[in-house]
């Protein structure tokens, strides 16, 4: 091979390193990792190209875009450390990529810690440098979080008053009333007092919170929401998610169908506390379903309690359930 052709190999050779090199970035990741045929393939993909990437900021991207793709995965642990990562790189947002601040991320990481009942690695992003934030928004989801950490830690009713107390003395401060909805929400779920449902759906119509209160969509079974003791009119009866409604529509047009997959059973509910299991399979029962209750003991050495319904011959329980008001969601 002579001169000419050694150096035009070379040259073929660094233009493609060139462009390899341009094109590997937090952007072109995210893109190519759109065209996955799944999420889970998507999280693989970025997971494997992270290393790859030697600027700061593209790193810091990337792993903000993991971090969301597995949130929506429900893989609440990973998220939280991927969040965790990115906060954790000084650098400014990559081109092409969604502005994101540090203490943005740093919620996104406490959110999903929580999710996944992990309060204290929770509140020790809550008491780092993001408490000293000058943002009023900023401040005004630390508040909320701190309360749904005492929630997430709480092992019995008692245990709900001072954060139930707060929570309700938020909805009266100005600079929380961007969060209302989710306040309301959380009183409502833990209370079950239907007053803050009436008021999510009358002032907040399209909002998340009113859809979750109506049971147009499913609240994701998370440790934080289950895990969570209940009080009043909850703790009687805290399966019921939908406003009654004479011109709702049946859980089957307001719900995507389940896959073509078949499941043998459906969960109801997951509990700490054995009496809250039986108040809401009693409740079941009471309305016709065969509802029962078996443990599942963690390595952590807690016992959970969980509330069941087998899947009947015509395989449309999980209609039936929702039609009457149960969130449930299958479990084989």
């Amino acid at each position: 091979m002579n001169s000419r052709k050694i150096f035009s190999a070379l040259a073929l050779c660094l233009l493609s390193w060139s462009i390899s090199a341009a094109e590997l970035t937090a952007r072109f990741i995210s893109t190519e990792a759109a065209k996955k045929e799944s999420v889970e393939e998507s999280v693989d993909y970025i997971k494997n190209q992270i290393p790859k990437l030697s600027s700061p900021s593209e790193k810091r991207s990337a792993y903000i875009f993991l971090a969301g793709l597995q949130e929506q995965l429900s893989y609440y642990e990973d998220a939280q450390k991927s969040y965790a990562q990115a906060a954790g790189i000084a650098a400014p947002d990559a081109e092409g990529m969604p502005k994101k601040n540090n203490e943005q991320i740093v919620l996104d990481a406490v959110r999903c810690a929580l999710s996944s009942g992990d309060y204290i690695t929770a509140d020790n992003y809550l008491n780092s440098a993001v408490r000293n934030s000058k943002s009023e928004k900023v401040q005004a989801y630390i508040k909320l979080y701190t309360q749904w950490s005492a929630l997430c830690r709480a092992e019995k009713v008692e245990d709900l008053q001072e954060p139930l107390v707060m929570l309700g003395a938020y909805l009266k401060v100005e600079s929380m009333q961007s969060l209302k909805p989710v306040i309301l929400l959380t009183l409502w779920y833990i209370t079950g007092d239907k007053n803050y449902s009436k008021e999510i759906c009358s002032k907040y119509p399209s909002s998340m919170e009113a859809a979750i209160v109506k049971g147009d969509i499913q609240l994701l079974p998370t440790p934080f929401w289950f895990f969570v003791p209940k009080s009043g009119e909850a703790e009687a009866g805290s399966g019921t998610f939908a406003e009654e409604s004479s011109d709702k529509a049946p859980a089957s047009e307001t719900k995507a169908s389940e896959d073509d997959t078949k499941f043998s059973k459906w969960q109801l509910g997951l509990f700490r506390t054995e009496s809250n299991a039986k108040l809401l399979a009693e409740e079941a029962k009471g309305k016709g379903f065969p509802a029962y209750i078996t443990t599942e003991k963690r390595a952590s050495g807690t016992t959970y309690y969980i509330v069941l319904v087998n899947e009947n011959a015509a395989g449309n329980m999980a209609d039936q359930l929702r039609n009457a008001g149960y969130d449930c969601y299958a479990v084989e």
